[in-house]
């Protein structure tokens, strides 16, 4: 059961025009009243709900700041409680000494995430949407703002409830026949919870392939730009963001260590690596940076081929390009400004159809071209996250996962003909991890641990 009343500061640890202070909890109104005069002369626990008060928060008997204060009651508030918030001037002095305030009336501070998880704890969501307040909080780019908006709104938590509703009327269904075999008929039923369960396979399966690309569009395309020694891959890195991250001469061999920088590109975001040039090194240093390169390149969503167009391909590129063919690569033809002596078609003989763009650090459109390429490869082709919610949680895909590694379970058990009550074991395990991503099933270790996650606030 929850009894403290809690509070804390809900905007950013900073100056600014407004700071709000967040009171929840049974004696939230009784709190406000001793440490709030309104203009009025009402007091908080006759205020209306959801309505906005003018006044002065007192200490000591003087004035310590005018502020609004909203009344939110219980259980039409985020959290289902009583809420009070206090919208103060935004000084970080000010507004610690206003908490300091609320605690000194009776109010406890609110732990990581504490708001939120009594909103879960009474209803108000699930842990999806839970879930989703952390990512729209942390969001990067305009999909992951659209993604979160819709597990708010509870689409994912539909999605699962729909699986979970199948999975118990046939889990159900066993049972009954198990119990009363004179009333119910198994004869057929194998055939056709094969069938059942395929679809939900399909589904499941359907989930996860979309969540790969959803998890690149909300947290951003793990890029490495790799090539030969001086093929430019360190002014392009430069270029793209748009600084001098990067040292950048004409002695080959100058980057021998990862060099990293988030871009943006339209709506798309770049968490980009510039690599050491790949050749064979006798330098020991310069050989583990090549290594490293290697490695980057093995885990990238997205490699940035650089091919320095004004000399003709070597050793040294036709090893980079037996190495990443076949993965998903983006040619940049570099130094296109310069005498050209390598032709586009020399590198897609090898590398097969893969989008090349032209690039060069005097060609103000060099970007924007990459960009056009970057938006067909990750968004246009993926129309679907456009319009569906799409999981990027990694607990919650790793309990979807389970969930289908225990539907696949219940086919195998049709195939080798096992009795019903292996399925019905297969079939509660499923429904049980499918539980755990929506709240219905868990425990409080892993409750604490999700809300810990969050902002102090929150």
């Amino acid at each position: 059961m929850i009894t403290d009343t809690i509070a804390a500061i809900a905007t950013g640890m900073t100056s600014a025009g407004i700071g709000i202070i967040r009171i929840s909890g049974a004696d939230a109104f009784a709190i406000a009243d001793k440490i709030f005069t309104s203009y009025s002369g009402d007091k908080v626990c006759e205020f209306k709900t959801h309505t906005i008060h003018l006044g002065n928060i007192m200490k000591d008997g003087h004035p310590l700041d005018e502020v609004l204060l909203s009344v939110m009651r219980g259980p039409h508030s985020y959290t289902g409680e009583d809420v009070v918030e206090i919208n103060a001037h935004g000084g970080m002095y000010l507004c610690n000494a206003i908490l300091e305030t609320v605690f000194d009336a009776g109010a406890v501070p609110a732990e990581p995430g504490e708001f939120t998880k009594r909103a879960f704890l009474n209803g108000k969501m699930d842990l999806t949407q839970a879930e989703a307040v952390m990512d729209l909080i942390s969001s990067k780019n305009e999909y992951a703002v659209k993604n979160s908006m819709e597990h708010l709104s509870g689409r994912l938590r539909n999605k699962i409830n729909d699986l979970r509703e199948r999975i118990l009327y046939e889990t159900a269904y066993i049972e009954s026949a198990l119990d009363d075999p004179e009333h119910f008929d198994l004869t057929d039923y194998p055939e056709e919870l094969d069938v059942k369960v395929n679809a939900m396979l399909d589904e499941i399966e359907r989930m996860i392939e979309l969540s790969k690309s959803g998890r690149i569009r909300k947290d951003g395309i793990r890029t490495a730009i790799i090539g030969k020694p001086n093929a430019g891959k360190s002014s392009i890195l430069n270029m793209l963001s748009g600084k001098e991250t990067a040292i950048v001469t004409d002695i080959p061999g100058t980057t021998r260590d990862s060099i990293e920088e988030s871009v943006r590109l339209g709506e798309l975001q770049l968490n980009l690596t510039d690599t050491a040039g790949i050749r064979e090194a006798d330098d020991e240093v310069e050989r583990i940076g090549v290594e490293r390169a290697l490695k980057i390149s093995a885990d990238a969503d997205l490699i940035l081929f650089v091919v320095d167009s004004s000399i003709a391909l070597d050793d040294n590129d036709k090893k980079i390009m037996d190495i990443i063919k076949g993965k998903n690569v983006v040619v940049l033809f570099n130094k296109t400004d310069l005498d050209t002596v390598v032709s586009p078609d020399d590198i897609l003989r090898i590398l097969g159809n893969v989008p090349l763009v032209e690039f060069s650090k005097n060609d103000d459109e060099s970007d924007k071209r990459l960009e056009e390429v970057l938006k067909e490869v990750f968004i246009n082709k993926d129309t679907a996250l456009n319009d569906e919610s799409v999981m990027t949680n990694s607990r919650q895909l790793r309990e979807l996962k389970m969930a289908q590694q225990s539907l696949m379970n219940v086919l195998r058990s049709i195939e080798n003909f096992m009795t019903e009550d292996f399925f019905s074991i297969d079939l509660t395990d499923a429904y049980k991890h499918l539980g755990f991503i929506i709240g219905e099933e868990i425990d409080d270790d892993l409750a604490d641990m999700i809300f810990s996650r969050f902002c102090m606030g929150k």
